[in-house]
Order: structure tokens, then sequence, then C-alpha cells
């Protein structure tokens, strides 16, 4: 976690993201960097592109320079390493471009989450980073003043294509010296399991690990939809933390599928880790 990126829009819950990776940044020793993305509508100036040189651009990129400056003048800045960006265009982009040419880590973002049509249609910026952002994304929605993770939730289907996320997951929890809780989500109908079934795939899932099968910290909630049994089931264990490895679907695919960890980022009041695999 030697770089954190923090994508900042004024409001509470991006402050909120803020401290939070304020807190990251100094009990990692980390380099922490700022985002402030200028989306303006592409209809103002007829191009596919912004340019850059454009004099009303240039006016509202000094505008939100100015604003961005006095929001970043806080105490619990101070002392730290920083890094600021202000980026005309579409959110999303920015973030992925801006996490491409500095080697960015991890995204700490926060959120409102996306409901009703939007969440169908649209999505949110949130939602968007989560669905392509190659590099772990921390979506917090409540202000947290002490981050201290004691347990976490690695929700999965454990197939093996999520071993790579699993070992990321440990490697984060460990950092904080947390207790990791594996959750399997069984829904009804054509897609239950037996639970010797659930535990043989645990078990194979562990080994590749080279980790013991623990009763302890295994849980089979059973649930209409997977997003409901992770938030329902996090809540049972009193989780600290939602760890959701996510396919990052595109298009029509993702228009019919969704995605998991968009859907639990969405409706979770606890902060959640979302590992691309």
């Amino acid at each position: 976690m030697k770089k954190i990126l923090v994508p900042v829009d004024f409001s509470n819950t991006s402050e909120n993201a803020l401290k939070v990776a304020v807190q990251l940044a100094k009990k990692n020793g980390s380099e922490l960097q700022i985002l402030h993305v200028i989306e303006l509508a592409e209809s103002l100036f007829g191009a596919e592109q912004f340019n850059v040189n454009d004099e009303q651009i240039i006016f509202f990129m000094k505008m939100a320079e100015k604003r961005f400056t006095k929001f970043l003048e806080k105490e619990y800045l101070e002392d730290l390493d920083l890094k600021k960006h202000v980026e005309p265009g579409s959110a999303a982009l920015a973030i992925k471009e801006t996490v491409a040419a500095n080697e960015i880590d991890i995204i700490v973002m926060g959120s409102n989450g996306a409901t009703g049509l939007e969440e169908i249609v649209i999505g949110s910026n949130t939602e968007k980073v989560v669905r392509y952002s190659d590099v772990p994304v921390l979506v917090v929605k409540n202000e947290i003043k002490n981050i201290s993770i004691s347990k976490a939730v690695f929700a999965s289907n454990f197939e093996l294509s999520n071993l790579e996320a699993y070992k990321k997951a440990k490697k984060f929890t460990d950092g904080f010296n947390a207790s990791i809780h594996l959750l399997y989500v069984n829904l009804p109908g054509n897609q239950f399991s037996s639970t010797p079934e659930i535990h043989e795939q645990m078990r194979v899932f562990l080994n590749k690990v080279e980790m013991p099968l623990s009763k302890d910290h295994i849980e089979i909630f059973n649930d209409y939809t997977i997003q409901d049994g992770i938030i329902n089931g996090s809540e049972k264990l009193n989780a600290d933390l939602i760890i959701v490895p996510t396919h990052g679907r595109k298009g029509i695919s993702h228009f019919f599928n969704g995605s998991i960890g968009e859907d639990v980022v969405n409706h979770s009041v606890l902060p959640v880790l979302t590992l691309k695999i």
C-alpha cells in the first residue's frame, strides 16, 4: 500500500473516505494522492475529448483548483506526503488514468450508493470505478474516526479463480491483525448446494493457500440473493469490513448479470473492499 488514491468531490462522503485514507497512509507510511475531477458536459464544447487549452476549461480548472486547495486546508492532512491532481472530464476515466500514470496500489472512495433507475441504468461514479478498476477499491460511506478492523468477511463462491483475490484480502487484513471469515451464500432452487458440498469446495480452495479448514471461520448463510446474503451474513458475524472479488463485467453482460461487488457497495453500510479477479 505504497500509494493511495482518494477521489474527492467536496462532499461529506468523499471527506469520510479521505479521513480513512489518511489513517491508512499514516499506518503504512504511504504516499497519499488526492484527485478532483471537473465533470463538464462534452456537449458544451462540441468535442469528443476536452481541450484543456479552451478558455472556458481553463476558467473552470482555476476555480476548481482554488476550491480544491481550500478543501485540503485540514489539520489531519498536515505532515503527510501529498500529491494533488485536478482533471477535467469523466470521473471514472480520470481515476483510471491517474491510477495507471501514478502506479496507485489502492483507491479509497466515498459513496452514497446508487438506487432506483440510477442503479439500473446509469450507476454512480463509485460503482463504475468498482466495475473497471484493476486495483483494489475500498468504499466508505460513513465517517470512521478510528479505522480498527478486527473481523473481516471474505465473500466468495470459492472457485479457484478467486485465489489471488483471497491472498490480497488476507494481506490487507493481516495489516490490522484482523481475523478473516469465509462467507458462502446459499441460494434456493437450482443454485442450492448441500453443506458437505460447500465444505469440500472450501477445503479444496484453502488447500491451495495452505490454510486449514476451521469451522470457526466459516459461515454458510442462506438467503434469496447473493447481495442480501453477503450483507446479512456480515451483519450476523458483526464484521467490520466486507471483502468481495469482482469480475468487472462490462456492456450487455453487466446489464443482464450485474456485479455482486457493485450491488454490495451500493447497499452495504459497512466499508467494502473490492478486488478484481
